[in-house]
């Protein structure tokens, strides 16, 4: 089979041999470099590679080019191939070139010149593009089909497992001929839908989270019933605590009710955690912490749901909806927080039928040249707007406030403020929502009085409910159901109420020994990614600091 084709486009004769030089002596084994001095010549070249059925991996072009810039050509490249990864190569001052290409054409990254050593500037980053090139999707016609109704709860709720659980997967409306065929193959009155056929034949008829995830190959069942970690929850602070804790040397288990990356994973594309200049989407990132994890040796369990947690002893027991358990030294909750329900009359029946909590990315190619309506007006909800907007003709922002800058971050205010068909609509809330099988009408309460408008998409980022109601009394929470650690359980300067030992607790302990929190599900923590990551590896360390003194 051929190798496929790293291409790279520089006018700099010197350059453009310095680099494919450079690729050579590190891919040549692998992959076939090829080189072109101009944008012409190296769209020619693609356009022969499309014919011969070559496979592209990567794509490299330096940003100053006569004729057409790096951009444009990349451009050009995407809609021969749209899955090679492509890289930018620019001089420092042509960076806020690069930054705005990376919203233009999807851009993957971009290089600064020079890049000596290429050991430490250069290939660790096309290391990166060509591993996600591998590890992508790239066939047209993915093995695993879903069909169902288009406006149906049950069947978002298998895509949306699918896609946050980097499942690819094919989807058929029940309409269409070849879904209508593979519900009649099963005969009888017909199945219930959504149905899942496999890569090797087996359907799954409306199949909850556990079996959809033994079906597709993921774990769900632990190896062994003690550890000495347990992580509850699988968004940043999670995934860092399962990092470090199995880096570490500790036995490590993490379990996730639904799909790693918690609220983060459903995020388009999240431009402020550090070390991801070109920015990173939710679901890249969890997909890269989850990778991390397994690496270090941490099991992860897929669709288990937690119920409870109990101190026996020394150890710490954690019981499943199913009637199993683990336990463990120590556990770290980081169960994260949900959006809050939109008290609206009529909106709950519509909830997958055209109301959405969070990003539901799934459906954002659905949107294509219609009015989308955002509730909220923190990151997630800018960074949805931002997403949607290349594919809605129009996006609302509904904003209780006055004013997006007291919750949301500069850049994105400033984002949103360049996109044309964003448009934001302060001081106004939904109070209704109609329709038949579907989300069709939204009644919206403004500074000009009560309209109603036609809308069939209505997402949803407000509040923050923390995944808690099942903890009961097992550990101390405050009102609002946040859990409390270290120095918040001193309020009154004396230990916690039932506090068995004679240490106070530490910074991310719960009211029980041994037991930890980390992330959003934490009272009075700071609701950012990075910092959901950084509790996650501080408790690992508070952890061994327990290990030892118990």
């Amino acid at each position: 089979m051929d190798k496929p084709v790293i291409v790279t486009v520089d006018d700099d004769p010197g350059v453009s041999r310095g680099v494919a030089r450079d690729l050579r002596r590190r891919y040549g084994h692998s992959y076939r470099i090829v080189r072109a001095e101009s944008p012409a010549q190296g769209i020619e070249a693609v356009r022969e590679m499309r014919l011969r059925g070559d496979d592209v991996a990567a794509v490299l072009a330096d940003y100053r080019m006569p004729q057409m810039n790096g951009v444009e050509f990349l451009e050009q490249a995407m809609d021969l191939y749209p899955y090679a990864r492509r890289i930018l190569l620019t001089a420092y001052a042509d960076t806020d070139a690069a930054i705005r290409a990376i919203n233009v054409i999807d851009l993957d990254h971009y290089l600064l010149k020079p890049w000596d050593p290429p050991e430490e500037k250069f290939y660790p980053v096309i290391d990166a593009q060509l591993d996600s090139w591998q590890r992508a999707e790239r066939l047209e016609r993915p093995e695993l089909r879903v069909v169902g109704a288009r406006w149906s709860s049950p069947s978002y709720r298998v895509r949306d497992f699918l896609a946050r659980n980097h499942v690819p997967y094919r989807w058929l409306l029940d309409e269409e001929p070849e879904g209508a065929q593979l519900i009649a193959a099963l005969g009888g009155p017909g199945p219930a839908l959504p149905l899942v056929v496999t890569a090797d034949g087996t359907t799954l008829s409306a199949p909850g989270d556990a079996e959809l995830a033994t079906a597709v190959g993921l774990s769900t069942t632990p190896a062994t019933d003690f550890y000495d970690l347990v992580v509850i929850g699988g968004g940043p602070g999670g995934l860092g605590a399962a990092v470090y804790g199995a880096s570490e040397g500790l036995r490590t288990v993490l379990v996730e009710q639904h799909a790693s990356g918690g609220q983060a994973g459903q995020s388009s594309r999240i431009e402020n955690y550090l070390g991801f200049p070109d920015g990173v989407s939710g679901g890249q990132l969890a997909d890269r912490a989850r990778r991390q994890a397994l690496k270090f040796g941490a099991e992860l369990l897929t669709a288990r749901t937690v119920t409870s947690l109990e101190a026996r002893g020394q150890g710490r027991v954690v019981g499943f909806s199913d009637g199993g358990s683990i336990a463990a030294h120590a556990v770290i909750l980081a169960t994260g927080v949900t959006y809050r329900r939109l008290d609206a009359p009529g909106l709950d029946e519509f909830t997958g039928r055209g109301v959405f909590y969070g990003a539901a990315l799934t459906e954002a190619p659905s949107c294509k040249g219609t009015d989308v309506y955002i509730v909220g007006a923190a990151n997630s909800a800018g960074q949805a707007a931002v997403h949607l907007s290349g594919y809605a003709s129009r996006v609302h922002l509904l904003v209780r406030g006055d004013d997006l800058g007291k919750s949301m971050s500069h850049y994105l205010v400033e984002q949103i403020a360049g996109i044309a068909n964003i448009e934001v609509h302060t001081r106004t809330r939904v109070t209704a929502g109609e329709g038949g099988d579907h989300l069709e009408r939204l009644t919206l309460e403004g500074p000009e009085g009560a309209r109603t408008v036609d809308a069939e998409w209505l997402f949803v980022f407000i509040g923050a409910q923390p995944r808690t109601d099942w903890l009961g009394d097992a550990v101390e929470r405050d009102a609002r159901g946040f859990v409390v650690t270290g120095p918040d359980l001193l309020a009154t300067g004396e230990r916690p109420r039932d506090w068995p030992l004679r240490r106070q607790p530490y910074f991310l302990e719960t009211s029980v020994p041994g037991v930890f929190a980390a992330g959003d599900v934490r009272a009075e923590s700071i609701k950012r990614v990075a910092s959901a990551v950084g509790e996650g590896a501080m408790a690992v360390s508070l952890v061994h600091r327990y290990l030892e003194k118990t």
